[in-house]
């Protein structure tokens, strides 16, 4: 009798996954990571200098405005440097040569004067009989006004050098009514140019000072009704400049020859 055969016994084992323990574990590490870099950047900070805490604390409050003061919307390294006593030529000759570049300004360059002073880099804008950069009579920018002080805005919005901004009149009475003077208008002018440099770029923070002098401080010292007398001055101030301003000293007395001839002579 033939051996009996034994079944063949298949035995299957079910794979079986690793229980499912939820996604808590990322939030978890992520909140780890987040802090982590929270303390990597207070680390950084603390061991930045002032200028580069300034730019942060400043971009958390008004980034838009910050970005401007900054200069870290300009690309190149120079352009975030302050205005000092070392390069300030070159902020000059920057300016000089946008004024040029513009054929609109072909006929101002003889009204606009740029110069180096104790206070800071001065840049003047005269008026002639007509009156060039403000309406006669008036706190209202003509359009060459609004054109040129458009182009000083971005040459300057990017520094972190505070502006100054002065208004001036020649010795001609405004009028009759003592409650608008030539002290009302030279201030006015100066804000008038104020509001319309930050409408263009300039931070909020960056021009500390508006002044109106009336004809406290004459061009032209020896004739007190040369239209050259009125004017608007931007002062670029230096980064260590005094707190007492002494706008007397920025002044020069030139001839009544010197004033009709032209306040500035651009490079060709």
């Amino acid at each position: 009798m033939a051996a009996k055969e034994q079944p063949i016994i298949v035995i299957r084992k079910k794979a079986r996954h690793a229980g499912h323990h939820g996604g808590a574990w990322k939030v978890a590490y992520a909140d780890f990571v987040t802090a982590m870099m929270a303390l990597f950047i207070v680390l950084w900070l603390l061991n930045s200098s002032v200028k580069v805490r300034k730019a942060v604390a400043g971009y958390f409050n008004d980034p838009r405005s910050s970005l401007r003061e900054s200069g870290t919307q300009k690309t190149g390294q120079d352009d975030t440097l302050p205005t000092d006593r070392q390069n300030v030529e070159k902020l000059k000759e920057q300016i000089e040569k946008a004024i040029r570049e513009q054929r609109a300004f072909d006929k101002l360059t003889r009204q606009i004067e740029i110069t180096i002073t104790a206070e800071g880099l001065r840049i003047e804008l005269i008026e002639d009989k007509s009156g060039t950069f403000f309406q006669s009579g008036s706190a209202q920018l003509s359009e060459s006004g609004q054109k040129l002080l458009g182009l000083l805005a971005n040459q300057l919005k990017s520094l972190p050098n505070h502006l100054l901004l002065e208004g001036h009149t020649d010795a001609q009475p405004y009028s009759d009514n003592a409650a608008y003077t030539n002290w009302e208008l030279s201030a006015d002018r100066a804000n008038a140019a104020r509001r319309l440099l930050q409408q263009d770029g300039v931070g909020k923070t960056q021009i500390t000072q508006v002044r109106g002098y009336a004809d406290q401080f004459l061009r032209v010292k020896n004739n007190p009704l040369d239209p050259t007398n009125r004017r608007i001055s931007l002062i670029v101030q230096w980064l260590s400049a005094p707190t007492i301003p002494n706008p007397a000293g920025a002044q020069k007395d030139i001839s009544p020859t010197e004033a009709k001839a032209g306040a500035i002579k651009l490079k060709p």
